[in-house]
């Protein structure tokens, strides 16, 4: 095909140009940051947790709502970690409430992160009028505080699953489309989005098959983030009492009906506050080592 014969439906995009501040590009972004210490062991932390989540309910010794001794008994062999206020065994009903707060928290960051980035990439191809209405919507949804937020609308409408998720959503949704707008903004810019604009390439082809593309890193971290406050709201909300209901098992539940007898059965608070903790640090761990690795500082760190 010569110079002549090229056309918008033919002709190749340019190789998108690097972020600013990214100093490798994508294929080697991965293999550099499981090199460092920091994603290892947050990667360990992660598949142990999700290991308990997933596999939990297959091992446990007992039912989540079984009975199986006197209330804040000590642990023994046939309740490993003692017994809740009520009575059950405290390591089943962590082994089985691990579950809904991982599928609630990946469905509620991955869907704030879709909205976000559609509505951020819109504002940042959009012309000044229309960009200026959506950052001022982003805006008031940023002025209340997530979990302000979510408890109004939970109280009016009830503590649906699938509700907490919506909203969880909608609360991370104005914070990545910031991100979007911002990386757009930039990238539109570019060399290669110039070009193809020139050829007559379709605006919706330019954003989805080369302006999202090279923004997929920095918003990789941004779903880490996300999944990180996602699990802090979701299990916040279930110690609140928005969100599974008794006698369902949830680690957040658990801590709420426990805490009352935490100085007689520490254990039953224990266990599911540590396994939450360390859901939040594996993820955060692994995306600040991504972030460093985009950022090029992951060189600086002794290994």
């Amino acid at each position: 095909m010569t110079q002549a014969e090229i056309t918008p439906d033919t002709a190749p995009l340019a190789e998108p140009d690097l972020l600013p501040g990214e100093t490798v590009r994508r294929s080697g972004v991965l293999r550099r940051a499981l090199r460092l210490r920091r994603t290892q062991i947050g990667l360990v932390m992660f598949v142990l947790v999700v290991g308990v989540a997933v596999v939990g309910p297959f091992v446990a010794p007992h039912s989540p709502t079984e009975f199986v001794g006197a209330p804040f008994d000590p642990p023994s062999s046939s309740a490993w970690l003692g017994t809740d206020s009520l009575g059950r065994d405290v390591l089943s009903r962590v082994l089985h409430g691990g579950w809904t707060v991982l599928w609630m928290s990946f469905s509620a960051a991955a869907l704030g992160l879709l909205v976000g980035i559609v509505i951020g990439m819109t504002a940042g191809f959009a012309r000044k009028a229309v960009d200026d209405t959506i950052m001022a919507g982003t805006d008031l949804v940023l002025a209340f505080p997530s979990i302000v937020l979510v408890l109004m609308v939970v109280s009016l409408l009830g503590t649906d699953l699938w509700l907490i998720v919506l909203l969880t959503a909608a609360s991370h949704a104005p914070r990545v489309a910031r991100l979007s707008r911002g990386l757009t903004m930039d990238l539109r810019g570019r060399s290669f989005v110039e070009a193809a604009e020139v050829l007559g390439v379709p605006r919706l082809k330019v954003l989805f098959s080369d302006i999202l593309p090279s923004m997929s890193l920095p918003l990789s971290v941004e779903f880490g983030l996300r999944l990180t406050w996602s699990v802090l709201l979701i299990a916040s909300l279930s110690f609140l009492g928005f969100g599974v209901q008794a006698p369902q098992s949830d680690w957040g539940l658990i801590i709420n009906e426990n805490r009352t007898g935490i100085s007689i059965s520490p254990l039953a608070v224990l266990a599911p506050a540590t396994l939450i903790a360390m859901l939040s640090i594996s993820v955060s761990l692994v995306s600040e080592g991504l972030g460093r690795t985009i950022a090029g500082t992951d060189r600086t760190e002794v290994q």
